[in-house]
C-alpha cells in the first residue's frame, strides 16, 4: 500500500501526520459519542474518572504507548542523537558546524527575546506565540534536510558540519536560553534533560558499534512521541487563526532570519558558499517535543521550589497551543528552505562560486 511512501510525500510527515492523526482521535474521544463509548463499554474499557469510555484510554500497553508515552519516547530520542554527536570533526566541518549552530541559536534566543519584550508577555506575545515557541522553533533545525540539501548543493565540509549542529537537537539550548531570559530552572533541571544526551554521547563516541546500533533512534521513535503527544491535543487547536499565523509566522522567521543572520555570519569568517546557512534555516519535527520537555522541566523546578506552582503550570499550558505552531512552523520550512536553497544556488553561480567546491575564487560565472 505504500503507506511510508505517502506519509513521507507530506513535508516532515513523518512527524506532523501521526501528531495531527492523534489529535484527530483525542478529539473524537472528547466528543464523547454515545455509539462509540456503548462499543468500548461493551467490550470491558473501563469507564474514566468522569464516568466517560475513550478509545485512547483503554489502559494497558495501547494507552502506556499511545497516550502516556510522549516523555519517555522523547527521552530516547534525546539517547539515541546525542549516540550520533561524532566528537571526531575535520577542522573546516568543525568551524561551520559552530558557527552555524551559533548563529541560529543566538537568532533564535533574541526573535524570541524581542518578540516577548515589545509583546509585554513572554507566554503570550503578538499572534499568541510564545517566547519558548520561538527559540524552539527557529534553533533547531532540520538535521536530514540539512544534510540532503548539503549533499546536493554544498561541499564536503558543509556536509560534516551536521556532526556540529546535532547539538541543538532537543530541549536543552531551548532551556538555557528561558534561563538566560529569567525562567528560574534549577541545575537539577538541566541535568535532567542533558544527561541522556550526554550518555547517548558518551557511548557512542566509545564504541562506533553502539553509535552505528542506536542510529535507528534518530528517527525510530519520531512518529511515536509526535502521535502521543496529538493525543493530548484537540484537533480544532490547528484549525484556528492565532495558531495557523502564529506557525506560517515562525516559518517564515525561520527561513529568512536564521538564513540572513547565518550568511552574514559566514561572511564575516570569509566562507565563500552560503548554501550551508540556507540548508539550516529550517524547523526541525523532533521540536515539535520541545515545549512537553520544557514543561517536564518546570514540574522539576516546581517540585524542588525553585519555580512557583503557578509558573510551571503556564509552561504545562503553553504544550498544546507551541507544539501546534511548531508543526506548523516545520511544514512551512520544509517548503520555503529547498527554495531557498536553490535560489542562492543560482544567485552565487553567477557569481563565479561553486557550492560544491571546498575552494572557490570569485569570478567568472559558473553555468547553472
Amino acid at each position: 500500500m505504500q503507506i511510508k511512501k505517502a506519509i513521507e510525500k507530506v513535508p516532515g510527515g513523518l512527524m506532523v501526520v501521526p501528531l495531527l492523526f492523534g489529535a484527530l482521535l483525542n478529539t473524537v474521544d472528547q466528543m464523547h459519542i454515545p455509539v462509540v463509548m456503548d462499543v468500548l463499554q461493551s467490550i470491558g474499557v473501563a469507564p474514566t474518572k468522569d464516568g466517560h469510555y475513550e478509545l485512547l484510554r483503554i489502559g494497558g500497553f495501547a494507552e502506556a504507548l499511545f497516550k502516556n508515552s510522549a516523555i519517555a519516547l522523547i527521552a530516547l530520542f534525546l539517547f539515541c542523537c546525542g549516540s550520533q554527536m561524532n566528537l571526531r570533526v575535520g577542522g573546516k566541518a568543525l568551524k561551520k558546524g559552530v558557527l552555524l549552530t551559533a548563529s541560529k541559536y543566538f537568532t533564535g534566543v533574541g526573535v524570541g527575546f524581542l518578540w516577548g519584550y515589545l509583546s509585554g508577555d513572554m507566554m503570550n506575545g503578538f499572534l499568541g506565540l510564545s517566547a519558548l515557541a520561538i527559540i524552539a522553533a527557529m534553533t533547531n533545525g532540520n538535521g536530514g534536510m540539512y544534510a540532503a540539501l548539503t549533499s546536493q548543493y554544498g561541499n564536503r565540509s558543509d556536509v560534516g558540519a551536521v556532526a556540529v549542529l546535532s547539538l541543538n537537537d532537543g530541549p536543552f539550548f531551548t532551556l538555557m536560553a528561558l534561563g538566560m531570559l529569567g525562567a528560574n530552572f534549577p541545575v537539577i533541571a538541566f541535568i535532567a534533560v542533558l544527561l541522556p544526551i550526554g550518555i547517548g554521547m558518551l557511548l557512542g563516541n566509545l564504541d562506533p558499534d553502539i553509535r552505528e546500533f542506536l542510529k535507528p533512534g534518530e528517527f525510530l521513535p519520531v512518529p511515536f512521541f509526535a502521535f502521543a503527544l496529538g493525543a493530548g491535543m484537540d484537533f480544532a487547536t490547528f484549525l484556528k487563526m492565532e495558531v495557523l499565523l502564529a506557525g506560517l509566522a515562525l516559518g517564515l522567521m525561520t527561513t529568512i532570519l536564521t538564513g540572513f543572520t547565518g550568511m552574514v555570519v559566514f561572511k564575516i569568517f570569509r566562507e565563500k558558499s552560503q548554501i550551508a546557512p540556507i540548508s539550516e534555516a529550517s524547523t526541525a519535527g523532533n521540536a515539535v517535543g520541545t515545549p512537553a520537555a520544557i514543561a517536564a522541566a518546570a514540574v522539576v523546578a516546581s517540585g524542588s521550589g525553585m519555580m512557583s506552582a503557578a509558573d510551571a503550570q503556564a509552561y504545562q499550558d503553553l504544550v498544546q497551543i507551541a507544539t501546534a505552531q511548531i508543526s506548523i512552523s516545520t511544514l512551512t520550512t520544509a517548503i520555503l528552505c529547498p527554495i531557498a536553497v536553490i535560489i542562492i544556488d543560482k544567485w552565487q553561480k553567477k557569481r563565479g562560486i561553486d557550492g560544491k567546491s571546498e575552494e572557490h575564487t570569485p569570478g567568472k560565472p559558473i553555468n547553472v
